[in-house]
């Protein structure tokens, strides 16, 4: 079996036991009672508000792609990030990350497949240290439950130093990648040649590729901006799940937004199906009962949100995806072999 029918097969497992676990405890009856209780013109104006996150993402991969190609259009990056969410929607394995790598090297020929894989790790990792410390600074917040736990641990402690200490790892090997760029292509240099002579060209070019996407972090101003767009997206993020609290009658503050999607991002991390469906109720059900808010309640919250967040991109990114030609085979090809591409 291959590694991506693995990781399916593994995804398609944790789904169906987070899901479990999500419902154990709620009536079927109740959480449809409470879904049209909910004020729908709200969960619209959630949903909304939660697409313009992808119009914000494509802002900051410009600035992330500048150093690449500084004359890359906004719709050229806007589609494909478009492209790539409903990939990630309707396939397993986050294939979305090749597909937007793919369709904007599709788009613009002077940005390579692996160049563009590399801002898009980049990408993540601005995503990671914004989010997280948007988290840490909810939970220093006068709304966070004082004594809070999660699975019996305290919250602070067990977020707070694993959290910490992988942003910091996470950091540090980006700012290798972006000032010693020689330094890791002698190191996968020197790798591939004991352990893979064969491939050792091959490799070399990809890490080449890669590392050029990374340039953007030896520019102070480049680095600032995607630092701001970064921000606006994740308080963007967060009000959209504000705004879904007041849509079911959650009383918990901003704050708890914040938190709530850090934890929320740490559960989607893990293999699951397509479009996330399992971490997201059970991390959001995990995250709203630290603020009392009742099971069936924060699961009709998770439910009705991200439905409603889901198709708006999906449908989107589907129409753009027809309109450009693009394809699944030739998307696999691509990924199959990124020195080539």
């Amino acid at each position: 079996m291959t590694r991506t029918r693995w990781q399916t097969l593994i995804g398609a497992v944790l789904t169906l036991l987070l899901l479990v676990w999500t419902l154990r405890d709620v009536q079927p009856d109740v959480l449809l009672q409470q879904l049209r209780g909910a004020d729908f013109g709200l969960l619209l104006l959630a949903a909304v508000v939660a697409t313009a996150i992808f119009p914000l993402r494509a802002a900051r991969w410009l600035v992330l792609l500048e150093p690449i190609e500084p004359k890359l259009r906004f719709m050229d990056a806007w589609r494909a990030v478009a492209i790539g969410m409903m990939i990630n929607n309707v396939l397993p394995a986050r294939a979305g990350e090749l597909a937007r790598a793919y369709a904007v090297s599709r788009e613009t020929r002077t940005i390579s497949f692996t160049s563009a894989l590399a801002s898009i790790a980049l990408d993540r990792v601005f995503d990671a240290l914004i989010v997280f410390a948007l988290m840490f600074g909810a939970m220093l917040a006068p709304g966070f439950p004082a004594g809070a736990t999660i699975a019996g641990r305290p919250a602070t402690a067990l977020i707070g130093t694993w959290g910490i200490a992988v942003l910091v790892v996470v950091f540090l090997g980006a700012i290798l990648v972006a000032f010693r760029p020689t330094m890791v292509v002698a190191m996968a240099r020197a790798v591939c040649r004991a352990v893979l002579p064969k491939f050792e060209t091959r490799m070399v070019t990809i890490v080449e590729h890669a590392t050029a996407g990374f340039a953007v972090m030896r520019s102070p101003s480049r680095f600032v901006r995607v630092v701001a767009w970064t921000v606006v997206h994740w308080l963007t993020n967060a009000l959209a799940f504000w705004i879904a609290f007041r849509a079911v009658g959650i009383t918990a503050p901003y704050s708890g937004a914040l938190f709530l999607q850090g934890l929320i991002a740490i559960g989607v991390a893990i293999p699951s199906s397509p479009g996330f469906f399992g971490p997201f109720e059970a991390f959001a059900k995990a995250g709203l009962q630290i603020y009392a808010v009742p099971v069936t309640l924060a699961v009709t919250w998770a439910v009705g949100f991200h439905l409603l967040s889901f198709i708006p991109v999906t449908a989107l990114g589907a129409f753009y995806f027809s309109r450009l030609g693009l394809s699944l085979k030739e998307l696999r090809a691509t990924a199959r072999q990124p020195a080539d591409a």
